[in-house]
């Protein structure tokens, strides 16, 4: 039986998307609930699932087609799991696995997908003229573009030493959303970033005396990033202008601290939010940092988590960023940018000693912030960073 695979809905309000990577090929086989193929909205990557246990007979829009909620992205077929290859004996017919026993044996119109007939009517071909590559003789679409290939490949070519070459490749929906969300950013925000500067030492001096036992207890790691968003939500309380938003003619202030961190993904970064961080340990907070981190790089995280953010953490020093701009995410007033630790001499009672030091930015609206909070933000990071013994006191 024929099973339709159809764009489904993706978020409130997204009725385009676009289709990315198929996970599965024309002609593979795909369980129940597997994912078959992605889709890209402007928020997020969805795969969309399999079914039916089956295989993949048909592809109707190929990776970077736009496609509206309930188009029809591909078929399947359903049937049972391939066999695994059995011994062959002398005395017992080899049998044909479910997959593939009711294919019929020559080379006719049954097995030609439809995505590729509609490449052999463009180019005014005939099934015959093709070679077939697809599981059980299928012609695919893949099939049909290859035969143009060869006259493409042996055409006269400049010398390829020093060759310029240009790849155009669409923008993603969730590229072009995060491109026009942050020009809108700069053109509507009246944006400034302030710096300072924390001696790392003393924090590491207690993560070392603790990561063990907190590793033990907690079966997480212990890392810099809880520090700094305690700290941060320390610091919002003092400044709670940068965790309120310009809505209209009004500021909007929150006694909630939803607090995004920028994580490094497949496709890319994305900044799940934490919600009502304030109210959460250094071990549950580390715990949703690194939750949010693995299914990032599968494309596990759901749109609810990238939304409604109240304050945003970057931190570039994962990537050896030593000093950058972050820009802000509307409708949020301000963010924090970390980057990378690096040994500096610097003046301690009058000595001049060796210690690891961390830049640290922070991006503000100055419409609703002032720079006397900005910097009183930053020094607040800075004292409960590099004594992180004020946020357990609350001094």
């Amino acid at each position: 039986m024929a099973v339709d695979l159809v764009v489904p809905s993706v978020g409130e309000s997204i009725t385009e998307v676009q289709v990315g990577q198929w996970l599965k090929k024309q002609g593979e086989f795909a369980e129940r609930d597997e994912a078959v193929v992605e889709i890209e909205s402007e928020k997020a990557t969805v795969e969309v699932v399999a079914p039916v246990s089956g295989i993949v007979v048909a592809v109707e829009k190929a990776t970077g087609d736009i496609a509206n909620v309930g188009d029809l992205l591909g078929r399947m077929e359903e049937a049972a799991a391939p066999d695994e290859p059995k011994p062959d004996t002398k005395d017992e017919p080899k049998s044909e696995s479910p997959a593939t026993v009711a294919l019929p044996a020559a080379r006719d119109e049954a097995r030609v997908m439809p995505a590729a007939q509609r490449a052999l009517a463009e180019k005014g071909l005939e099934p015959a003229e093709v070679e077939a590559t697809g599981p059980g003789g299928r012609l695919l679409k893949e099939d049909v573009l290859r035969h143009e290939a060869p006259a493409a490949a042996t055409a006269p070519t400049p010398d390829t030493a020093g060759t310029r070459v240009e790849e155009v490749v669409p923008m993603s929906p969730m590229r072009q959303t995060i491109a026009a969300h942050l020009v809108h950013a700069q053109h509507t925000g009246a944006l400034l970033t302030t710096f300072n500067e924390v001696d790392m030492s003393g924090v590491m001096a207690f993560r070392k005396e603790f990561k063990d036992a907190f590793l033990e207890k907690h079966d997480v790691k212990l890392g810099f990033m809880s520090f700094f968003l305690k700290a941060t939500v320390d610091a919002l309380g003092l400044v709670p202008e940068i965790n309120a938003e310009i809505r209209e003619k009004n500021i909007v202030y929150r006694n909630y601290c939803d607090i995004g961190v920028a994580i490094g993904g497949a496709k890319g970064l994305v900044v799940p939010v934490i919600r009502n961080a304030e109210a959460l340990s250094f071990a549950e907070i580390e715990k949703a940092i690194a939750d949010f981190a693995e299914r990032a790089q599968r494309n596990r995280i759901s749109m609810e988590e990238l939304k409604d953010g109240t304050f945003t953490i970057s931190n570039g020093g994962v990537y050896g960023s030593l000093l950058s701009t972050p820009i802000i995410n509307p409708p949020q007033s301000g963010i924090l940018g970390m980057h990378a630790i690096q040994d500096r001499p610097v003046a301690v009672d009058g000595q001049v000693v060796i210690r690891p030091m961390m830049y640290v930015a922070l991006t503000y609206d100055h419409r609703i912030v002032d720079g006397k909070g900005a910097v009183t933000f930053l020094k607040r990071i800075k004292e409960c960073v590099e004594n992180p013994a004020r946020m357990l006191l609350e001094v």
